[in-house]
């Protein structure tokens, strides 16, 4: 299934989550335009996940409704592509990439096998837009919703750090 969900320009507020067909499925509240975090609803309006960064670090972690954590990701160096590792704890640490100039990325298992992909829909002037197409059996759809926006936030926390060290 392929879900579509968005970005706001202040990284504050409300924003659905959406199917193929343009049905809501769930929602993301970007809690702060101060901050970085986010929660997942799903359409009963349930808290199913969320996503915030450590404190004082680049590490972006995800836990589900209940606060328990499912996951933390991390940005992993790299010359000509663009990589992150999730490393779920029991569930596996997967890879995720994608070329240099590219806005598709591929999320791996420990085998190498393509589990999920997303891609940036969006303009260069829009807040980011995102299409997931998740095919796992091992990671939730509101999970890699979460990790989808956290790559997006650790991309413009550093984006920000590049143009601000000018």
């Amino acid at each position: 299934m392929s879900i579509y969900f968005k970005d706001n320009f202040f990284n504050a507020g409300r924003t659905d989550m959406m199917d193929r067909d343009g049905s809501i499925i769930g929602s993301l509240d970007l809690k702060s335009a101060f901050g970085s975090s986010l929660d997942v609803y799903n359409a009963s309006g349930d808290h199913v996940c969320s996503g915030s960064f450590r404190f004082f670090s680049n590490k972006w972690n995800i836990a589900d409704g209940h606060g328990e954590e499912l996951g933390m990701l991390r940005m992993r160096m790299s010359f000509f592509t663009k990589k992150f590792e999730y490393d779920a704890g029991p569930r596996g640490v997967y890879e995720i990439t994608s070329p240099a100039y590219s806005n598709e990325y591929e999320i791996a298992d420990t085998a190498g096998r393509g589990i999920a992909r997303f891609s940036r829909i969006s303009g260069w002037l829009q807040p980011g837009a995102f299409e997931l197409q998740n095919d796992s059996e091992t990671l939730g759809d509101w999970e890699l919703a979460a990790l989808v926006m956290g790559i997006h936030q650790i991309r413009k926390r550093n984006n920000h750090a590049a143009s601000s060290s000018h």
